[in-house]
């Protein structure tokens, strides 16, 4: 046979009726009238009598069984164990069909059931599986135990980084597997495209049709803002299949004492967060002892109240008061140029001083990225517990960066202004509102993302994590929580 007549196809995505399946396949090779499925594994080749453990044959099996529903002759498969750089043959015999067919059906019969499996105790095979980001088995357990610590961080690393257009009539497009950024046809940027986690699209930008399809299939969301910054959606493809998560997510946006008892926990933790990111960054002397009690006593009345109105009045108190103080976390030194900011009064719609407009622009990118990680998750980012639903606001991506707004947003905007990343000339006044121009919103993207990288030890787990695995850390254990497998929602309080 010639080498023309020879098959050898990467990542081909097909679907059986019969079994139920969807298979993507890394690689297919065929030859002389046969095809092979070859699927990779990272780690080296298990020493056991069939050359794999049972779920990896399995695996491999299931993607046999498929192709020869789409009327090929598959009689074995390959494991590829990248690892130690070997192949192993697995043969698919009756046997292997029958456990094969079995674990389907199995498979098929917990997803009916609506009952999450419990997960794993201590396995060592957790820590490589590629699933362990969505089960977080040692989280999970330790939640509910308090007994063994969680290993390492489960969420897989992703080096992938957003890639911000903001230049007025910019074109994006897909040319192979990179993405291009031209200015009147005149090529000004490029990025692989596995090496991009969403497209960030600030005013008028044009992106290619071709460009956009590619971005929906590799499941990457495009996010669209305003010129000025302000978050106006986002465009993914068919959305997340998970359909227990979002139901899970309307029962209990229904239930009154879920909400409260959701609500109550984000304002505890964002009040605590303030107070903290206030008793850190004091410029002069030490933040007072009456002002942090004060927060104490937010804490503690916001523990105690009953309704969503109530609790909206604790953390408004409590809002004015970190925003009266919030100046003194700002470096004054000497000749040097102070930002004008009024800090007895957050004003948001139009912020009319230059820190009110750095905040505003920093609570849109934690809102968009909060977006989308709800979205990439499973849930609904407009069907929140604590933010009331409204047409066009995405409550629930409101609900959770509560927490996040002193640790996320606030800081990058001390940092930009304390490392003297921005000056008043970055900014451009009309009308009685003040924005950011190109430049200083670039610069200003460029700390927060710097932000959202910068890795912590998380309070309860004990091992480090960025700010930005960590939004789609919390989003896993609120779907634990609303699917019952955790009694409380633990939210992130820095220490």
């Amino acid at each position: 046979m010639s080498e023309s007549d020879r098959l050898h196809v990467r990542s081909i995505t097909l679907s059986s009726n019969r079994l139920g399946l969807i298979a993507k396949v890394d690689l297919i090779e065929g030859k002389d009238g046969e095809v092979v499925p070859v699927d990779y594994k990272r780690g080296k080749r298990p020493h056991v009598q069939a050359g794999a453990y049972e779920p990896e044959r399995v695996q491999v099996c299931a993607q046999g069984l498929v192709l020869e529903e789409h009327g090929y002759t598959c009689p074995h498969g390959v494991l590829y164990f990248a690892g130690s750089k070997e192949r192993v043959t697995v043969s698919f015999d009756e046997d292997l069909r029958r456990l094969t067919r079995n674990a389907i059906d199995g498979v098929r019969l917990i997803a009916a059931g609506g009952q999450i499996p419990q997960p794993l105790a201590d396995s060592p095979k957790c820590p490589r599986c590629s699933l362990v980001g969505i089960c977080l088995p040692d989280e999970v357990n330790f939640l509910k135990r308090q007994e063994t610590p969680p290993r390492t961080l489960a969420i897989a690393r992703d080096e992938a980084m957003p890639i911000y257009v903001q230049a007025r009539g910019a074109k994006v497009a897909k040319k192979g597997e990179v993405l291009e950024v031209s200015i009147d046809d005149a090529k000004t940027a490029t990025a692989r495209l596995d090496e991009v986690s969403q497209l960030v699209l600030m005013g008028n930008v044009y992106v290619t049709t071709p460009c956009l399809h590619e971005l929906m299939q590799r499941e990457i969301p495009v996010t669209w803002h305003s010129f000025g910054g302000w978050f106006m959606g986002h465009t993914i493809g068919t959305g997340h299949k998970n359909v227990e998560v979002r139901t899970a997510q309307y029962k209990a946006s229904f239930d009154s004492a879920t909400c409260m008892r959701i609500a109550r926990g984000l304002v505890v933790a964002k009040i605590q967060n303030c107070r903290t990111l206030l008793r850190r960054n004091w410029k002069v002397g030490d933040a007072p002892e009456v002002l942090l009690d004060e927060f104490k006593r937010d804490i503690d009345q916001a523990r105690r109240v009953g309704t969503l109105s109530e609790l909206l009045g604790v953390e408004g108190n409590s809002a004015a008061r970190y925003f009266r103080s919030f100046s003194n976390m700002i470096s004054r030194t000497d000749g040097g140029e102070e930002l004008p900011f009024d800090f007895d009064k957050r004003y948001r719609r139009p912020p009319a001083d230059p820190v009110n407009a750095l905040l505003s622009f920093s609570y849109s990118l934690l809102v968009r990225s909060w977006t989308v990680t709800l979205s990439s998750v499973g849930f609904d980012p407009y069907r929140g517990f604590y933010h009331q639903p409204r047409y066009g606001r995405p409550a629930l991506a409101l609900d959770l960066m509560e927490p996040f707004r002193p640790l996320i947003a606030d800081s990058s905007v001390i940092q930009a202004i304390n490392n003297g990343e921005l000056k008043p000339t970055d900014f451009i006044s009309s009308a009685g509102s003040v924005a950011l121009d190109a430049d200083g919103r670039k610069r200003f993207i460029a700390t927060f993302e710097r932000r959202l990288s910068h890795e912590v030890t998380h309070p309860l787990f004990g091992y480090k994590v960025s700010y930005r695995r960590l939004l789609e850390l919390q989003a896993r254990l609120l779907t634990r929580y609303l699917l019952g497998e955790l009694q409380e929602y633990p939210n992130f309080v820095t220490r």
